[in-house]
C-alpha cells in the first residue's frame, strides 16, 4: 500500500460532515435536488457584504506595486496593525500588529499554534462536544488529545477539565460559540477557567495555552457579544477567520492573535515561532489579495439577524416535534438530543425522509445529531415534517 496506514486509518474515521455530504450529492443525483434537505455542512449561504466586493475591486482595478509578490510570513504590516486595532478596541486589550499572524484561515492558525507550542506527546485539552479536525490537528505535531466532557448544558465543566489537565497538557483549545452546540461560554465561567489554569501552571512550572477558536466570534444573537477571552487567562492565543463573518470561506483568511500578557510575550518569542512555523508547514503566508482586501472590513460582518431567523424558525420546529434541543447563543448549528440513544438509528432515520444531518458521535458526544441552518428557511420549513415523522417512528 502506497499510503500511510495512520492516514488509512484517520480516513476510515474521518469527518462524517464530509460523509453526510456527499449522501446529499448522491440522494439529489436519485431523486431531485429540491426532495433532498441536507443540513450537514456548515457552508455560509449568506453572501460577503457588499462593502468587501467594494474593496476588492478598487485594490483589483488600482493594485500597489508589489501585490502579488511575497511578503514577511507573519503578513502585511498595515493588515497586521488593523487586525490590532480592531481587537483592541474590541477587547480593551493592547494588542499590536506585532502580535499578530495573517493565516490561512483559522485551520491554518490552529496547525501554526499548535507546531509552535507542542513537543512530542505533550497533551491537548478538548471540549466534547467538539470539531473533529482537532484530533488530525493535534496529531500532525506529535500531540495528544484529551477529552474533557462538558456539562449536560454544553457549558464547561470544571470538574471535568481540572481532572483532564495534567502535568503534560501544554494546551487548551476553547471553540465558542461552539461547532457543533452553539453554546458560547460566559464571562463568569471563564473566569473561573482562568483561576484553573492559574493554579495548573503553578503545579506544572509552565505555560498551558489557550488555543480560543472563534470563526463565529461575531455571529452571536440576541444582542450578546462573546466576552474577550483574553481577560480570563494571560496565556491565550485568539484563532479566527473571515469564513464565517464576510462568508469567506473558500478564501482562507484569518489570523492568530497573541494576548500580549502572554508570559512568552517578551522577545515576541510565540509571535516568531508562528510566523517561522507558518513558512514550514508550507502556508508561507497568508493570500496576499485578501489580506489587503479584509485590512479595512474588521468591522464589518454578514447580516447576524438572518442566521438568527432562520435559529428561531428551525429550534422552534425541532422542540415542536418533540427533540430536546439547547437554543445557540452563536454560530450556525444546532444539536438536539436524538430521540433514542443511538443517534446513528435517527440519522438514518432522517435520511430515509431525505434529510442529512451529521451523527453527534462525529463529534465525540453520542445522543445526538448535528443540523445546521445556514441554509434557506424553505428548506428548514420543508424538512420539519420529515424531522416530525422520524422523531415519531422511533418514539
Amino acid at each position: 500500500m502506497a499510503i500511510s496506514t495512520k492516514i488509512e486509518s484517520f480516513m476510515t474515521r474521518a469527518s462524517w460532515i464530509r460523509k453526510m455530504f456527499e449522501e446529499g450529492m448522491r440522494l439529489k443525483q436519485e431523486v431531485g435536488e429540491d426532495k433532498v434537505f441536507d443540513f450537514s455542512l456548515g457552508n455560509p449561504i449568506l453572501e460577503p457584504p457588499e462593502a468587501f466586493g467594494q474593496e476588492l475591486r478598487r485594490i483589483v482595478s488600482d493594485p500597489p506595486a508589489g501585490l502579488h509578490r511575497y511578503m514577511h510570513n507573519a503578513g502585511y504590516p498595515e493588515t497586521r496593525a488593523a487586525v490590532a486595532a480592531y481587537l483592541a478596541r474590541d477587547t480593551d486589550t493592547p494588542v499590536e500588529a506585532e502580535d499578530v499572524i495573517m493565516t490561512c484561515g483559522a485551520g491554518g492558525a490552529m496547525n501554526v499554534a499548535l507546531k509552535s507550542l507542542l513537543d512530542p506527546d505533550d497533551e491537548v485539552v478538548v471540549v466534547a462536544p467538539y470539531f473533529v479536525e482537532y484530533n488530525f490537528y493535534v496529531d500532525n505535531h506529535g500531540g495528544k488529545l484529551v477529552v474533557a466532557e462538558s456539562a449536560p448544558d454544553f457549558d464547561l465543566d470544571l470538574d471535568a477539565l481540572e481532572a483532564a489537565i495534567g502535568p503534560r497538557t501544554k494546551a487548551l483549545v476553547l471553540n465558542s460559540p461552539n461547532n457543533p452546540t452553539g453554546r458560547m461560554y460566559s464571562r463568569e465561567r471563564l473566569a473561573e477557567l482562568g483561576r484553573l489554569l492559574g493554579d495548573k501552571q503553578r503545579q506544572a512550572g509552565r505555560p498551558i495555552t489557550v488555543l480560543s477558536d472563534e470563526p463565529y466570534r461575531k455571529l452571536v444573537f440576541d444582542g450578546k457579544k462573546v466576552p474577550p477571552i483574553f481577560d480570563a487567562h494571560p496565556a491565550t492565543i485568539l484563532i479566527t477567520s473571515h469564513s464565517k463573518d464576510l462568508g469567506l470561506p473558500g478564501e482562507r483568511i484569518g489570523f492568530a492573535a497573541i494576548s500580549p500578557r502572554h508570559p512568552d510575550r517578551d522577545g515576541l518569542l510565540v509571535a516568531a515561532a508562528a510566523a517561522f512555523t507558518n513558512r514550514t508547514l508550507g502556508f508561507v503566508n497568508a493570500p496576499a489579495l485578501f489580506q489587503r482586501a479584509v485590512a479595512s472590513l474588521q468591522e464589518a460582518s454578514v447580516p447576524v439577524e438572518s442566521y438568527q431567523k432562520l435559529r428561531d424558525v428551525f429550534w422552534q420546529g425541532l422542540r415542536d416535534a418533540g427533540l430536546e434541543v439547547h437554543k445557540p447563543e452563536g454560530a450556525f448549528y444546532l444539536f438536539p438530543k436524538t430521540p433514542t440513544e443511538d443517534d446513528l438509528e435517527f440519522t438514518h432515520a432522517l435520511q430515509k425522509e431525505y434529510i442529512l444531518a451529521v451523527p453527534g458521535v462525529g463529534f465525540g458526544r453520542k445522543g445526538h445529531v448535528r443540523l445546521s441552518f445556514c441554509v434557506t428557511l424553505a428548506e428548514i420549513e420543508g424538512a420539519l415534517p420529515g424531522i416530525r415523522r422520524a422523531v415519531q417512528a422511533l418514539a
